[in-house]
C-alpha cells in the first residue's frame, strides 16, 4: 500500500496521480495528521479507516464527493475528529539566493500564527520582519510547510508576497502552503511568490476533552 508521503514526493517531482476519478485510502502518516487531499480528479483519504467504508459513502462519478460536507461529516464522526476548513494547497521549489526582505529569527512571541504553527507542525522555525512573520516547519507526512502573517497596518504593500518568497530561501526542500480560498490577498501573494496550485486539502483535528 502506498503512503501519503509517497504521493507528496511524487507531486514534488511533478508526477501527479492519474486523473481517473478515483479515491485512494492510505494510512494516517501520524496520530496527528488525518484528512483528505484532492488532486485533479483523484483524491487521497489519509485516515485509519477501511477503504470499503470510504467507498460506500462516495457516490460513483462524483469527483467532489471526497471534499463534500456529507462525507467529511461522516469521516469526522467515524474518527471522532473536528472537520477543518478546505484549503487551497500550493507548492514551490526552494531558492538558493538570499531573501529580499530583512528577517530576524525568533523563538516565538505568542503571535497567533506562531502558536498555530506549533500545534500543527514539528521543527518549527520563526522569522520576523517589519510588519510580519513567516514560519516554516514539518507538517503533514513530514512535508515542509510555510505560513505567513502580515500586520493590518502593513497590508497591501507586497509584504505577504515577500514573506512567502522568503520561505523558499529559508527551506531546504520543496515547500507547501495551505491557504483559505476566500483569503484572496493571501492566494495572490503566494502565486506571485512562485507557488503553484496542486489541489485542495482538509485536515481533521482531535476533539478536546470535556
Amino acid at each position: 500500500m502506498r503512503s501519503l508521503a509517497e504521493f507528496l514526493a511524487d507531486a514534488q517531482r511533478g508526477c501527479l496521480p492519474v486523473a481517473d476519478g478515483g479515491v485512494t485510502v492510505v494510512p494516517q502518516p501520524s496520530a496527528r495528521d488525518l484528512g483528505v487531499l484532492a488532486f485533479t480528479a483523484h483524491s487521497v483519504v489519509f485516515a485509519d479507516v477501511e477503504p470499503e467504508w470510504v467507498r460506500e459513502r462516495l457516490p460513483a462519478g462524483d469527483l467532489s464527493a471526497p471534499l463534500s460536507p456529507p462525507f467529511l461529516q461522516d469521516l469526522g464522526v467515524r474518527t471522532r475528529r473536528h472537520v477543518g476548513t478546505i484549503d487551497l494547497l500550493v507548492l514551490a521549489a526552494p531558492v538558493a539566493d538570499p531573501a529580499r526582505v530583512p528577517l530576524r529569527e525568533v523563538t516565538g512571541d505568542g503571535h497567533p500564527r506562531v502558536e498555530r504553527a506549533l500545534r500543527h507542525r514539528d521543527a518549527v522555525r520563526v522569522w520576523a520582519a517589519e510588519g510580519g512573520v513567516v514560519t516554516v516547519g514539518r507538517g503533514v507526512a513530514g512535508r515542509w510547510e510555510v505560513a505567513v502573517e502580515v500586520e493590518p497596518g502593513h497590508r497591501g504593500r507586497g509584504l505577504g508576497r515577500l514573506l512567502a518568497e522568503a520561505a523558499r530561501h529559508l527551506c531546504p526542500g520543496p515547500i507547501w502552503a495551505q491557504i483559505a480560498p476566500g483569503n484572496a490577498a493571501s492566494v495572490r501573494a503566494f502565486l506571485a511568490a512562485g507557488y503553484v496550485p496542486m489541489g485542495a486539502e482538509v485536515l481533521l483535528t482531535e476533539q478536546e476533552a470535556t
